[in-house]
């Protein structure tokens, strides 16, 4: 159910293999393991050491944010089940149809294309069913696993001031990043960007 002006809730999305679900009470252990990492306190506003107390209010805002339809909060899993990772959608500027994206996947469980999994889905439900027309990332530079898994999706630098964010091990430079194609383009689009990067833009 949703009403206007509010994201839809709840929602579940599939596709090669994964499976986008809501976030549940029982989730709390895999989240706080998840969660309670030095990679994820790195480059996210995480409390550090992420422990029992902080998953509680981090489930509480997540069901508050989801029921009142202000972001789309969704656990990632390949089996429906078992939390490995998590996607968000939040943000959003419905004069701009705009929303800022982000993600994060379980250490055990990277490099399985879980992050460009889950993000392509998201980014393709924004995009189709929202009608959202500006999809938008904020990573920090240092961050190239996060920055592999933008290109890999579409998303290519915007050239944006970067944006200042404090985390738990300092502050953070986040360059935006805007959705360009989703799933990463024709052949001919990637071979272009190449180009582009190497040679720089041509009238």
């Amino acid at each position: 159910m949703t009403t206007p002006g509010r994201l839809p809730y709840p929602v579940t999305l599939s596709g090669d293999g994964i499976t986008l679900r809501e976030w549940r009470d029982d989730d709390l252990d895999e989240l706080v393991a998840m969660l309670d990492e030095p990679d994820i306190a790195r480059w996210t506003p995480m409390p550090s050491p992420f422990d029992t107390e902080a998953g509680i209010a981090y489930l509480k805002r997540a069901r508050q944010g989801r029921v009142s339809g202000q972001r789309i909060q969704l656990v990632i899993t390949t089996d429906g089940v078992k939390p490995l990772g998590e996607v968000l959608l939040f943000g959003v500027d419905a004069g701009l149809r705009e929303a800022e994206l982000g993600y994060l996947v379980s250490a055990q469980h990277r490099r399985r294309g879980l992050a460009a999994g889950a993000l392509s889905l998201l980014s393709a439900y924004a995009r189709s069913t929202l009608k959202l027309s500006r999809l938008l990332l904020r990573i920090d530079p240092g961050n190239t696993a996060s920055t592999a898994v933008a290109r890999r999706c579409g998303y290519r630098l915007t050239g944006e001031p970067p944006i200042l964010q404090e985390g738990p091990y300092g502050p953070s430079s986040l360059d935006t990043w805007e959705l360009v194609s989703v799933g990463g383009g024709s052949r001919m689009e990637r071979l272009r960007n190449v180009a582009s990067r190497r040679y720089g833009r041509r009238g």
